[in-house]
């Protein structure tokens, strides 16, 4: 997955003037705490040291992390890490602070990669990463995966919970990854909410909704999710180079328009999607839909120009590829998937409590902004808004002239407020202060150093 289709997606998004009607957010990248909530602190540093030169040696020729031929080391492997799961965890925390409806990371959506081990393209999950985030403030999550292979990873470490719903549809048999069975429907707690839908090639628009429709309203009926996750796999698209799916961009963008339509808070990623004018054209498309903006079909100039020829248009069609879904293969699926939703509980609850701050700046009452400052100081940010909340509680005054010898400074006045509420209230009579055991020095007064 190269990164080429984002810079593509992303000029063209700007080159039909959508980033004026969205809020534009810079977040930081993630840090190891952050991506190891999943992740193992082994697995990150791993990623952190690895270069071509040195993989070999790091991952045992092929037996550890990057198993296969499909995740291979490159120079500034950790760097795209850190940026693709920190614009996913900075979306969840927009959700989270009620900031935002939907928030779109196309350069997310890695969802194979595993707890210590890089998968089909995939080396950090940030899907896994935004759910965590989001099961903070929500207690239950949905996961909708429209990418033409299985979403696993996410699968997998959501297997035996009932407070996260995976729902995808993909294709299923002799294809990467193998998995997403019919059959496989969760266990333990967890049990009836895993949901796979396992499609056959050549499936177009029309066919994809008949399913689509039908699964994703039982679920958002009966599992009432407090947030959605959407992948929105472009490799589903007629013509991709890896897929094998017949799905026009209009039919894609329908499964989105669809999610959006319940009004629940929606996060939107990219995915997988291997014929990059493709990608580009459809989550350009897709961005404008969520926007409510209706897009001109003629292109408009921009720096991947060539790329859209001969056609120039903002269009994906279906080609003549034969459909191998019969209506009663779909329609015995449909109906062995929803029987399975019925077995289980309505709108599972789950005991809440206070959500705690994600950052030392959130404790200390800073504004969030300020952290995306990278060129300054963390410790000096920190410590010149306390001074400030500090001189403002107070209402602490300096004198101009320092040499005036009456006046005092904001450090004396607040030592001596504190001495005088310490002291033991007047009376004729006070018991002595008992001595400690074992001869420890007695309580005393805690003090500030002068700053």
């Amino acid at each position: 997955m190269k990164p080429h289709r984002m810079r593509m997606a992303h000029n063209l998004i700007l080159n039909y003037g959508l980033d004026k009607h969205m809020e534009i957010l810079r977040p930081p990248r993630a840090t190891r705490q952050q991506m190891t909530k999943f992740h193992t602190d082994e697995y990150i540093d791993f990623l952190s040291r690895v270069t071509p030169e040195s993989a070999p040696k790091l991952t045992g020729d092929g037996t550890r992390y990057l198993i296969g031929e499909d995740c291979p080391a490159f120079d500034g492997l950790f760097e795209f890490c850190t940026i693709s799961c920190g614009g996913s965890i900075a979306g969840a925390n927009r959700i989270n602070d009620g900031l935002a409806d939907i928030v779109v990371n196309w350069s997310g959506g890695l969802h194979h990669a595993k707890k210590r081990e890089a998968s089909g393209f995939c080396y950090t999950n940030d899907i896994l990463l935004v759910i965590l985030e989001l099961l903070r403030t929500h207690s239950r999550v949905l996961y909708i995966d429209i990418d033409v292979h299985h979403g696993d990873g996410v699968e997998e470490a959501f297997y035996v919970t009932d407070r996260v719903m995976t729902c995808s549809f993909h294709k299923f048999g002799d294809f990467f990854p193998g998995t997403g069975d019919v059959r496989d429907i969760g266990m333990k707690k967890g049990k009836a909410y895993a949901v796979n839908v396992p499609l056959r090639d050549g499936i177009d628009a029309d066919t994809f909704g008949s399913i689509f429709r039908p699964v994703i309203q039982h679920i958002m009926d009966w599992f009432r999710p407090g947030a959605v996750v959407l992948q929105c796999g472009a490799d589903s698209l007629a013509g991709d180079k890896l897929g094998c799916f017949n799905l026009s961009m209009r039919g894609h963008a329908n499964c989105v328009e669809f999610v959006k339509s319940f009004g629940v808070p929606m996060m939107c990623v990219g995915g997988g999607g291997y014929t990059v004018r493709n990608v580009a054209r459809t989550w350009t498309f897709e961005t404008g839909l969520l926007l409510g903006k209706e897009l001109p079909v003629d292109l408009p100039f921009n720096d991947y120009i060539q790329y859209f020829g001969p056609e120039y248009k903002l269009d994906v069609p279906s080609t003549g590829m034969d459909n191998l879904n019969t209506p009663q293969y779909l329609d015995g699926l449909r109906t062995r998937i929803i029987d399975n939703l019925r077995s289980m509980p309505f709108a599972p609850s789950v005991q809440m409590q206070e959500t705690p701050r994600t950052s030392l700046l959130s404790a200390a009452g800073a504004d969030p902004d300020l952290s995306e400052d990278e060129d300054s100081d963390l410790d000096e940010r920190i410590s010149q808004r306390l001074r400030d909340r500090h001189t403002q509680a107070f209402g602490d005054v300096l004198s101009d002239d320092e040499d005036e010898p009456n006046s005092m400074t904001a450090y004396e006045a607040d030592m001596a407020m504190m001495q005088a509420a310490a002291r033991p209230p007047a009376g004729p009579w006070a018991p002595p202060m008992p001595m400690p055991l074992g001869g420890a020095a007695g309580p005393s007064l805690m003090t500030y150093p002068r700053e």
